[in-house]
């Protein structure tokens, strides 16, 4: 199933195992089921402390492998085959499970160990969504901790059956105890602070007891993350405040006009983005949404104020904006109802959802375009809708896609 320089590499990650891990199968007479389980067995071939059990009867969904630690009854399951994006999701829960630590602070391990009550989630992905690793190792490392905690990561392709039954056309979408808990990225501070209610009113309290900034940023995509850099070379005490850091960028896969680089992925160059704040002294806040904005001449203090949807209130004495872009709507009927019903902004998480589909993308543009090669190789027939007198993507792209088949437009709508 893997390749002998992945084993290779595997093998070496292995090595940090502390403790005993169990591969428990439970398969089906699928392809999928034949995979896993050869998947399962070269794992267990790289480390003795990694053993393969086989039990029919262990789930009611199939096929399963469930990454347990049998020592704390912790387990993790993946329906599917965990391949492409969610590769380093099966490495780390292996990891994680056989006692390697998590790069997490201990007072969020803390938190999470306490949570009371049984929960289990279920997490519906696509193999080819760049978002969906980051929700499914967040509720990993919280199975890994927790055994109360139990996670199941479910690839839509080889469940679409349940897809089906529970009308799911976007991914990540995240169930706990079998309600909707969330669609879309959510980060392991989202998810304790829905679980655990308590924890945002300490966090927003301790976020307002902060000091003045000199320079408070908002905003932390490219732009944001530059601002900050160039204040903290300076001496000033930086913070920066983002909803989440990489912005936008986040959500772009393929990035081909980034000078410097020939081609790089959003969550890659995210990541690097906030490594680099990491260098200089700048206090960074995610997950915290702006509210509000009060101008120093209506404050007692003489700061400004930024107000956060937490209740927190941030002072510096100046303010950078960079709040940076989001995506358009067409502001029509419906588009609100059926947002992840239907209407979708990530062709590579959602598109595999509407596989053999009719499907329409707005917008002429590079994202646009993009987005309409990227869905002509999965659905049955896609219809580009511009509004303008022609199409405003980059002509190697307008050429890409009018050499493909299933692909036709439609200007001045």
């Amino acid at each position: 199933m893997l390749e002998q320089e992945m084993k290779t590499q595997l093998k070496a990650y292995l090595n940090n195992l502390k403790s005993d891990v169990h591969l428990l199968l439970s398969l089906d007479d699928s392809d999928t089921a034949q995979k896993l389980k050869s998947l399962a067995s070269d794992i267990a071939s790289l480390n003795d402390k990694v053993k393969v059990i086989e039990d029919h009867n262990a789930s009611m969904r199939k096929p399963i492998m469930q990454v347990v630690n049998p020592s704390k009854q912790t387990a993790i399951g993946f329906a599917g085959l965990p391949m492409g994006h969610e590769f380093t999701s099966l490495v780390l829960a292996l990891l994680h499970s056989g006692g390697h630590p998590m790069k997490i602070e201990p007072e969020v391990i803390e938190q999470i160990a306490n949570l009371e009550g049984e929960m289990n989630f279920e997490v519906f992905i696509s193999l080819s969504c760049q978002n969906c690793p980051d929700v499914v190792q967040a509720l990993n490392m919280m199975a890994a901790i927790n055994p109360k905690i139990k996670t199941t990561m479910i690839d839509g392709a080889a469940f679409q059956n349940e897809v089906a039954e529970r009308n799911i056309m976007a991914v990540p979408s995240v169930y706990l105890n079998g309600e909707v808990f969330t669609q879309g990225r959510i980060s392991l501070n989202e998810i304790l602070q829905k679980v655990d209610t308590g924890s945002s009113k300490k966090q927003a309290l301790a976020l307002s007891k902060k000091e003045p900034y000199e320079v408070l940023v908002v905003g932390g995509g490219p732009a944001g993350a530059s601002a900050a850099i160039y204040a903290a070379r300076k001496g000033i005490r930086t913070g920066i405040v983002a909803e989440r850091f990489g912005g936008q960028v986040m959500d772009t896969l393929s990035i081909e006009n980034f000078i410097s680089m020939k081609e790089t992925q959003g969550p890659k160059l995210a990541a690097a983005l906030e490594e680099h704040v990491k260098e200089y002294d700048v206090d960074i806040m995610s997950e915290q949404k702006a509210n509000a904005l009060v101008h120093a001449e209506k404050t007692e203090d003489g700061y400004i104020h930024i107000e956060l949807e937490s209740g927190a209130i941030l002072k510096s004495r100046s303010v950078i904006l960079s709040t940076g872009a989001r995506w358009r709507e067409m502001n029509v009927p419906g588009e609100e109802e059926y947002r992840n019903k239907g209407v979708a902004y990530c062709p590579h998480c959602d598109g595999p959802l509407f596989k053999g589909k009719k499907v329409a993308v707005i917008g002429g543009g590079n994202s646009g375009i993009e987005a309409a090669i990227d869905l002509a190789g999965i659905v049955e027939h896609v219809t580009v809708l511009e509004f303008a007198d022609t199409l405003r993507a980059d002509q190697i792209l307008v050429n890409k896609a009018n050499s493909m088949a299933n692909i036709n437009r439609q200007i001045q709508l």
